[in-house]
């Protein structure tokens, strides 16, 4: 509210009634209120990979964090995952990385020393590689190992990019092949294979710095990274903007680890796979064609996972080939449709 004695404006958090339906924490804050700064010009309460604030005409912060439990039994590569995956938030705006702070928790007298370094050491691997400087961090006994990263980036608070400004016109660019959540089941299950898992770790180890800084040369009119929500959560959150436009998307153009259509067949299905169908499934059309194996692919939860790009069709085989001549794995997935907050999937 806003009144003549000029007190403070407010703003109130309102998840419970977001599009897309609420997370835990949209839950938690539904009702609460903050000032409403003038600076902040992205939030989580549009969907928002990262917060964005701005700090001078020419300069914002992007900020974020993320944090999960070892989804690999090599301790170095989990610590090169959970950084990679918190700086991809960055990456997502369209921003360069410059601080991480280290989260982590893990069981004090039964996790040695070796395996909490080996951690650390595979985080600051990845940091290092993405010229973003590790300034600290903090640590509590826990009874599960986790480890994460807030990150802090830069970027021109008038060229970020958000996830739900897409408009008609453009192509869908997708940076990585999709299918983790089905690989890493099927590990703990004893039934992935050699090359499913070299893909997985492959994948999920690299950053999307390159991939970044390689669509920023480009007119990407929205961008998203794909993580828990799966492609299909993500690319709902991309048409729900308004006015916004639609995706439709073609799943046999969708990169894909190998045997992951086999392990969603052998029902060996993250339990995630399950929410991100309950809360998006009614804001796509076409899953009824595309079969049960097909859908839960659709659907699975990503680590570490692409970016997704809206790419003026104009310009996105010059993005492809750009991409691809960087050793990224790029595919054309679809195109943006007059049809706002409805995605398409076809076979």
């Amino acid at each position: 509210m806003n009144d003549s004695a000029g007190l403070t404006s407010y703003t109130r958090f309102s998840g419970c009634g977001a599009k897309l339906g609420p997370g835990v924490l949209d839950e938690a804050l539904c009702g609460l209120s903050q000032p409403a700064y003038p600076e902040l010009l992205a939030d989580f309460s549009g969907a928002e990979d990262a917060g964005i604030y701005r700090i001078s005409p020419d300069l914002a912060l992007v900020q974020t964090v993320d944090f999960f439990p070892p989804i690999v039994d090599d301790p170095f590569l989990f610590g090169r995952i959970a950084a990679a995956n918190a700086l991809s938030d960055v990456y997502a705006m369209g921003g360069r990385a410059i601080t991480a702070l280290a989260l982590l928790s893990y069981p004090v007298g039964k996790l040695g020393l070796d395996s909490v370094r080996a951690m650390m050491e595979g985080g600051l691997d990845a940091l290092v590689e993405a010229g973003c400087a590790l300034v600290g961090g903090h640590s509590i006994d826990d009874l599960e190992p986790k480890l994460g990263y807030s990150v802090t980036g830069l970027v021109h608070p008038d060229r970020f990019w958000r996830n739900d400004t897409a408009k008609p016109g453009c192509v869908l660019i997708l940076t990585k092949p999709i299918g983790t959540g089905l690989v890493n089941t099927a590990m703990r299950g004893g039934l992935a294979t050699a090359a499913s898992i070299a893909a997985a770790e492959a994948s999920m180890r690299a950053l999307n710095k390159r991939a970044s800084e390689i669509l920023s040369a480009f007119p990407v009119t929205a961008c998203t990274d794909v993580t828990g929500f799966g492609l299909a959560g993500h690319a709902c959150e991309m048409a729900a903007g308004e006015p916004g436009a639609g995706l439709r998307i073609e799943y046999s153009r969708i990169p894909l680890i190998p045997d992951i259509e086999g392990y969603a067949a052998m029902g060996l299905v993250p339990e995630g796979t399950w929410r991100n169908k309950e809360g998006r499934s009614r804001f796509v059309d076409g899953l009824g064609a595309l079969g049960a194996a097909r859908t839960d692919v659709f659907f699975d939860p990503q680590t570490s996972g692409g970016l997704l790009a809206a790419v003026a069709r104009e310009k996105a085989e010059a993005a492809l080939n750009a991409l691809r001549e960087a050793g990224i794995p790029a595919a054309a997935i679809g195109e943006t449709i007059d049809r706002p907050g409805r995605v398409e999937i076809v076979g």
